[in-house]
C-alpha cells in the first residue's frame, strides 16, 4: 500500500461512544446487499448527529423548512476501521459535491479532485470554454444571419423567378399550339413554311432562356451557399476541436481516477471500466462514497472493518430515497470499481448467489388437465435468475416435463408471494397470455405499509423505467417512463402501519412497490422492501386474488389465497 504510516491520519474519527461491547464482523461487507453492523450503526449515528448540528457550512437537504438553495439530498457513507495499533475508529464520506466543495473537514477527500485550483482540469474547462465563446460569437454574428438570409433569398427568388417563366413558356406554348393548327388548315406556301419556322425559333428561344436563367440562379445560389458553408465550416471546424479536446480532457480525467485494494494493487477508472459491456466510465463514477472511504484508507493503512451507507434529506423527484435509511452501493458505476477494491478481502456471502427457495415448498391452489395455480413463496423465483436455476418455471416444469417451455404466462418478483397461472398446453399458454396482455385479468395485492396513509382509496399513475446505473431498481420517469396505473385502497391500520389492496392495471417492474414508496405515491414503503424502504424479515406484499378466464371451459376464475401476513 502507498502513502506515509500514520496512526490516526486527518479524517480518522474516533468513536464518542464505547464500542468494548460490539463484537468485530469475522468478514467484511457484501456492499451491494448487507444488514448495517452495528458499529456501522453507531458510526451513522454520530455523523447524523454532527451533520443536524454542524455549523461549519451549508447545505440544503430539504430538512428545513424556508430554508434558501436548491434542495438535495446527499448519500453519506461512513467505513469503519482499525489502525496500526488495533484502535477502532470510522471514515465518513458523502457522494458527488458536498455544498459546492470536494473538500470539508469530517470527510474524507475525493479520489481525485478535478477542482483543484493547481490542477489541469480548470486550466483545460477554461480552454474548453474558450472554444464555447468563441463558437457562441459566431453562432450570433450578423455575418452569418446575412449569410443565410442571402442564400435563401437567392433560392427563392430563383425558384419564383424560374417558375414565372415556364408558366410563360407554357402559355406561349399553348398559343404556337393553336397558330401551327391554323396554319396547318391552310394551304401550303412560302408564307406558311416561314411562320412555322418562327414558331419553331420561338420555342426554342424560350428553351435556351429558361436553360440560361436556371444556369444563372443556380451559380448565384451557389456562390452565397458557399458563403454560409464558409461561415458555418469555420463553426464546425471548432465544434471538431472542442469535442476532441473534451474527449481528451474526459479520458484523462478517468485516467487520473486511480484506485487502491486490499493487495496494493492500484487500477485506473479507465482500466477497470474497460473489463466491462459498456467500456467506458458513466458520468459520476468514482465520486460515490464507498470508493472514496475504501481508498483513503487503503492509502493511510487503516483496516476496513465494515462499511455502510445511507440517505440524508430530501428524495430526488425520480429516486426513491427515505431519510436516514441505509442503501447498497449501486451497480452501474461502483461495481466494477469495488470489485477490484475489495479484492484481498474476506467479505460476507452475496445473498444473491445463494438459492433462496432451498427448502421451500410450492403449493398447488388450483389444477386441472390445461393449467395450474400455484402459491409462490416469499423469496422465490418465477423463473431462473443468473446465479439460481431454481424457480416456479424450473419446478413446474419438472412436474409436467409435457409442457416445458410454455408454461410461464406471468411473473412476480423474487420477494413478492402469491397465486401465479401458468399454462400446460401452448394453446392455454396463448389465450392466457393474450388476457394478460389485454389486461383483462383482474389482480388483487395485500401490502402492509410503514406509516399511516390519510385518504381510504386513490389512483397512482406514475410511469417508470429501470435506473440504468442500478438495476434492477426502477425510477419514475415522465420522459421515458412507461405508464403505470395502480388502484388502491386501505383496508386497515394497525401499529403505525397501513394494510391496503393494490389493483395494479399494468404490470411494470416493482410497480407497487414504487408507487407505495414515491413521495408522489404513497410516500409509505411496503415493509420489508430493501430496495425502496427497509430491510425486515420479509417483503410484505402478496398476489392475494387473481380473476381470469379459463382458457378451454371459457369460465371465470376467481382464485384467492390469504397472505401469510
Amino acid at each position: 500500500m502507498t502513502g506515509q504510516k500514520k496512526t490516526n491520519p486527518d479524517r480518522f474519527n474516533a468513536f464518542k461512544h464505547s464500542t468494548k461491547n460490539i463484537a468485530l464482523p469475522s468478514r467484511f461487507t457484501f456492499p451491494f446487499c448487507y444488514t448495517p453492523h452495528p458499529l456501522c450503526k453507531l458510526a451513522a449515528q454520530e455523523l447524523q448527529e454532527y451533520l443536524e448540528k454542524q455549523n461549519e457550512w451549508k447545505h440544503n437537504f430539504g430538512l428545513i423548512k424556508g430554508q434558501s438553495g436548491l434542495v438535495i439530498g446527499k448519500m453519506f457513507g461512513v467505513l469503519v476501521v482499525q489502525n496500526s495499533e488495533g484502535q477502532l475508529g470510522y471514515l465518513a464520506a458523502f457522494s458527488g459535491k458536498l455544498a459546492n466543495s470536494n473538500h470539508h473537514s469530517r470527510f474524507v477527500p475525493p479520489v481525485f479532485d478535478i477542482l483543484d485550483a493547481k490542477g489541469f482540469f480548470l486550466k483545460e474547462e477554461e480552454v474548453l470554454n474558450g472554444y464555447n465563446r468563441r463558437i457562441e460569437l459566431l453562432e450570433q454574428a450578423p455575418e452569418l444571419a446575412l449569410a443565410q438570409n442571402s442564400w435563401d433569398e437567392a433560392q427563392q427568388n430563383g425558384a419564383k423567378e424560374i417558375r414565372e417563366l415556364k408558366t410563360a413558356i407554357k402559355e406561349a406554348k399553348a398559343i404556337r399550339k393553336l397558330k401551327r393548327q391554323e396554319l396547318a388548315a391552310l394551304s401550303p406556301s412560302q408564307e406558311t413554311e416561314e411562320k412555322m419556322e418562327m414558331l419553331r425559333r420561338e420555342s426554342v428561344g424560350y428553351n435556351l432562356k429558361l436553360k440560361r436563367l436556371s444556369a444563372s440562379w443556380k451559380g448565384r445560389i451557389q456562390e452565397a451557399k458557399s458563403e454560409y458553408d464558409r461561415l458555418l465550416n469555420e463553426i464546425q471546424t471548432l465544434k471538431e476541436e472542442r469535442k476532441q479536446k473534451s474527449a481528451q480532457l474526459q479520458a484523462r480525467i478517468f485516467d487520473e481516477y486511480r484506485f487502491l485494494n486490499a493487495n496494493g494493487e492500484s487500477k485506473s477508472l479507465l482500466k477497470i471500466f474497460r473489463e466491462t459491456p459498456a467500456q467506458q466510465p458513466p458520468a459520476g463514477a468514482g465520486e460515490c462514497a464507498a470508493p472514496k472511504l475504501l481508498q483513503y484508507a487503503f492509502a493511510n493503512q487503516l483496516v476496513p472493518v465494515a462499511m455502510a451507507e445511507f440517505w440524508w434529506g430530501a428524495s430526488p423527484k425520480s429516486e426513491v430515497r427515505k431519510h436516514g435509511h441505509y442503501y447498497p452501493a449501486c451497480k452501474g458505476k461502483c461495481e466494477p470499481i469495488l470489485s477490484h477494491m475489495l479484492e484481498g478481502l474476506e467479505l460476507d456471502d452475496n445473498p444473491m448467489a445463494s438459492n433462496p427457495a432451498e427448502g421451500k415448498k410450492l403449493p398447488i391452489v388450483f389444477e386441472d388437465e390445461h393449467l395450474v395455480v400455484v402459491n409462490k413463496p416469499a423469496e422465490f423465483l418465477s423463473v431462473p435468475g443468473k446465479q439460481v436455476s431454481d424457480s416456479v418455471q424450473t419446478r413446474m416444469e419438472e412436474k409436467f416435463p409435457d409442457a416445458k417451455d410454455h408454461m410461464i404466462v406471468h411473473r412476480l418478483d423474487m420477494s413478492t408471494s402469491g397465486l401465479i397461472v401458468l399454462a400446460k398446453s401452448k394453446s392455454a399458454h396463448k389465450h392466457l397470455q393474450w388476457q394478460f396482455l389485454r389486461r383483462t385479468v383482474k389482480k388483487r395485492y395485500v401490502a402492509l405499509l410503514e406509516g399511516k396513509v390519510a385518504k381510504n382509496q386513490g389512483e397512482i399513475c406514475l410511469p417508470l423505467r429501470v435506473d440504468l446505473n442500478d438495476r434492477p431498481r426502477q425510477l419514475v420517469c415522465n420522459q421515458h417512463g412507461k405508464n403505470a396505473h395502480t388502484k388502491w385502497r386501505v383496508v386497515g391500520r394497525e401499529n403505525g402501519t397501513t394494510r391496503v389492496h393494490f389493483f395494479p392495471l399494468t404490470g411494470r417492474t416493482h410497480q407497487l412497490r414504487v408507487h407505495a414508496a414515491h413521495p408522489l405515491g404513497l410516500n409509505c414503503s411496503i415493509v420489508g422492501d430493501d430496495l425502496y424502504g427497509q430491510a425486515a424479515d420479509r417483503l410484505h406484499l402478496h398476489a392475494e386474488q387473481l380473476e381470469f378466464v379459463h382458457p378451454v371451459t371459457k369460465e371465470t376464475m376467481c382464485l384467492t389465497c390469504e397472505p401469510p401476513f
